[in-house]
């Protein structure tokens, strides 16, 4: 039976204070304002820094498997000797590595994906239903392209495992079109594409992560949320089992309510508290192509080589690979160049020039061990919420989000069962 913690509901207009200023955090910061509350959102850098700005803008409701499963460990561990692998795992003596290690080792079996999965389609599917409500209301475009994401594979092996989660895709009501070579290439008019067949979901969707995340701020702003941008929280004041201020580089910040939104950093302000909770940065490298003659028609998943495409009109983003190596600010010419490689295995006429490697962007996701968010109260604080470690699915699950924590925060029913995304799973 699910037991929702609804301690101290705010109905009507109170403080409500939101550490982290990315994706989540924002369209966390649009719900509230919405519903009502005086919403106030910290963040350490300027709003454009973080990985919500530069990553690959899908809405994925065919991202519903989480990242721990069956034989990620086994292949995680013959990829980790090789730094350009698609998941790299820095050898290093880290406490808050060992303990997220040997959970994710522990999730990472069949029932973890059965017992997750229907959750995580549930949390997707309501984002995208929801970010049809945030194309109408914000006032900029960004350029959001309701088509589809193909599933894009290079051998025979990965296209049954393809045709496996495609026939789930459907028991959660989601659309796909199983597709051979040649069928595939009559959908890319543009381009030459040497696959051995592909799954395209027409449920799913892109954007440019950077207008919308402008788009949000300009909103936000306008509809008198505060922002205390370049600003470090540094601890917290506490009366009666209740957070009643943050204490930031700039000031204290009163609050009724408190949501840590932080990203990977979640786990870092959550020890401020006395709490711990399990969270890794998962570096990933992009490169961007301006001004291209010709195109994708489609984004995609190149699945044997765990690399994502992103086209907008004359514009290519080009991402993937998983890096935990800390918040290092280290860029690893190899694992960019990896993802050039593994491009030009799936298009090999596009004949892009190898990335300047210096220009390469990286951002951090948030990845828990289980591979699902932490999304609900914490037991710990009457007013604490949680909405953080959506790993690769930032954008693709913000909006449903937002409304939950919006409708935790009002003593509302949430829209989807919470159990999954408890963030005392793993105390």
């Amino acid at each position: 039976m699910e037991t929702t913690i609804l301690s101290s509901p705010l109905s009507g207009r109170g403080k409500v204070t939101i550490i982290g200023g990315g994706v989540i955090g924002l369209c966390t910061a649009y719900y509230l304002q919405k519903a009502g509350h005086e919403v106030t959102v910290i963040d350490r850098g300027d709003i454009t820094d973080g990985c919500s700005f530069g990553n690959m803008g899908y809405i994925s409701p065919s991202h519903f498997i989480p990242l721990a499963t069956p034989g990620i460990v086994s292949q995680g561990l013959k990829w980790m000797m090789s730094s350009s692998s698609p998941f790299y795992i820095k050898p290093r003596l880290n406490i808050d590595l060992m303990r997220w290690g040997m959970t994710f080792w522990k999730k990472s079996n069949a029932k973890n994906v059965e017992d997750s999965a229907p959750h995580l389609n549930n949390l997707l599917q309501l984002s995208r239903e929801r970010m049809n409500d945030l194309k109408k209301e914000l006032p900029d475009s960004f350029d959001m392209i309701e088509k589809g994401c193909w599933m894009l594979y290079k051998s025979e092996k990965t296209g049954e495992h393809e045709k496996h989660l495609a026939e789930q895709a459907h028991t959660f009501g989601l659309k796909t079109i199983l597709c051979t070579p040649q069928q595939v290439q009559d959908y890319e008019t543009e381009v030459e594409v040497n696959v051995a067949g592909g799954v395209l979901y027409i449920d799913d969707c892109h954007l440019s992560s950077a207008k919308f995340m402008k788009s949000l701020f300009t909103y936000l702003q306008k509809n008198k949320v505060k922002f205390w941008l370049h600003t470090e929280v540094t601890g917290f004041e506490k009366s009666n089992g209740k957070i009643t201020s943050v204490t930031t580089d700039k000031g204290n910040i009163s609050c009724d309510e408190l949501v840590i939104a932080n990203g990977s950093w979640l786990g870092n302000i959550s020890k401020l508290l006395g709490l711990k909770m399990l969270m890794q940065p998962g570096k990933g490298y992009s490169v961007v192509y301006n001004e291209l003659e010709k195109n994708l028609q489609y984004p995609s998943i190149l699945v044997d080589d765990r690399t994502a495409t992103t086209p907008i009109n004359k514009w290519l983003r080009i991402g993937g690979t998983m890096e935990l190596s800390g918040h290092s600010d280290n860029i690893l010419p190899k694992r960019v160049m990896a993802i050039h490689t593994a491009f030009k295995k799936y298009y090999p006429l596009m004949n892009l020039p190898e990335p300047d490697v210096t220009k390469a962007w990286y951002g951090y996701r948030p990845v828990t061990p289980d591979g699902m968010p932490y999304i609900g109260r914490h037991t710990a604080y009457s007013n604490l919420t949680y909405a953080g470690g959506h790993a690769m699915l930032g954008v693709s699950a913000a909006a449903g989000t937002g409304q939950l924590i919006k409708e935790i925060i009002g003593g509302e029913k949430p829209a989807i069962k919470l159990t999954a995304f408890n963030p005392e799973r793993f105390s």
